[in-house]
């Protein structure tokens, strides 16, 4: 057998070829760039404090919410319900789930993973409370946008088409607290969550953004034609929301009051593939990140986790953290807590600045 010998000339063009590739399966990658528009501090999501969930197969905390009252937090897993932390004695306990949820058909085993029950069971996505009824609102991957009364137990399905259009991926939420209006994202038209890497690969730009009204019980598209919409949070000044854009990491913000109003334009391009925003109290969001853009898997063990963001979409901080963990929400706390939830792990992140 042959020696194949590669001098350093051969060893650069494999190298670069190896890049090109890396640019056309990460479509955002091609736009990463230092963080050097502002001065930006640094928090160390490595150490925190777990929530576990109980049950070894269960998983996937994707989003954090607080009710009006500072319970919580409440999360949504694997096996379409969604949790309450009582505190470290009690641990969690099951809030809500989908109609037709079964313990015994949606647990899953090590023949049958989550991947094939939860088309079945549900899947909450985003969650969010409005504060002055107590009711929850659950952006469901397969159910729609559902809604449970503040004393938990089934959900009731609002909507699972707009416009005559199945909701395919419901996905981001958001509640203006005055109005009771409730702003959520479907993610594609062509794909569910299972074939997630298929909306990021193909580019597909088939996502909407979209309204609820609890008074008339219509869902209104604002926006359709968008390119993985995945998370969002209304801004401070309630004027216009921020959508998380997955694919092309980027933010986008659509104007729902003033003379912009209908209309939507850049915000931010983001130094990783974002999932949900929430607002920092403070007029600016916390985005979490999935993945950094040309993210390898060597290297030292450490990359962003979350960017925190000004109105005008300038990144003031940063959480870094193991390649491990991969969240999909950070939320903040008034005693400065940070809150993660990750669609992968078993547990909900706590990290105090």
């Amino acid at each position: 057998m042959g020696i194949i010998i590669i001098t350093g000339k051969k060893l650069l063009t494999l190298a670069i070829s190896l890049l090109a590739v890396i640019l056309l399966l990460l479509p955002c990658a091609a736009a990463a760039r230092p963080l050097h528009e502002t001065r930006t501090t640094t928090i160390d999501g490595s150490r925190s404090q777990h929530l576990n969930l109980r049950g070894s197969l269960l998983r996937g905390p994707e989003s954090v919410a607080f009710d009006g009252a500072g319970a919580g937090p409440y999360s949504g897993i694997s096996d379409g319900r969604v949790l309450r932390w009582n505190g470290q004695a009690r641990s969690w306990s099951t809030y809500t789930y989908s109609p037709g949820y079964d313990a015994r058909a949606c647990t899953a085993s090590r023949i049958r993973p989550a991947e094939v029950t939860e088309s079945r069971c549900g899947r909450p996505l985003g969650l969010r409370f409005h504060y002055g009824s107590g009711n929850l609102y659950i952006a469901d991957a397969y159910k729609g946008l559902m809604r449970v009364g503040p004393d938990g137990g089934e959900a009731t399905v609002l909507a699972t088409e707009a416009d005559g259009v199945p909701l395919r991926f419901t996905n981001g939420v958001d509640v203006d607290q005055v109005t009771g209006e409730v702003f959520f994202t479907d993610s594609s038209m062509n794909y569910q969550r299972s074939q997630h890497e298929r909306v990021t690969a193909t580019g597909d730009s088939t996502g909407r953004l979209l309204k609820y009204d609890p008074k008339t019980t219509s869902v209104t598209v604002l926006q359709s034609g968008i390119t993985y919409p995945n998370g969002l949070a209304i801004s401070a000044d309630r004027t216009h929301l921020v959508v998380a854009l997955t694919g092309p990491c980027k933010l986008l913000r659509y104007w729902i009051k003033g003379p912009k109003a209908g209309t939507s334009e850049p915000l931010a391009d983001l130094p990783g593939y974002p999932d949900n925003i929430r607002a920092d109290g403070k007029g600016g969001f916390w985005v979490a990140l999935h993945r950094e853009k040309l993210e390898l898997p060597f290297g030292p063990d450490s990359h962003l986790l979350a960017v925190r963001i000004k109105a005008d979409g300038q990144i003031v901080q940063v959480m870094r953290g193991p390649k491990s963990v991969r969240p999909t929400e950070v939320v903040e706390r008034e005693d400065g807590k940070l809150y993660m939830g990750s669609v992968e792990l078993p547990y909900v992140a706590v990290v105090s600045e």
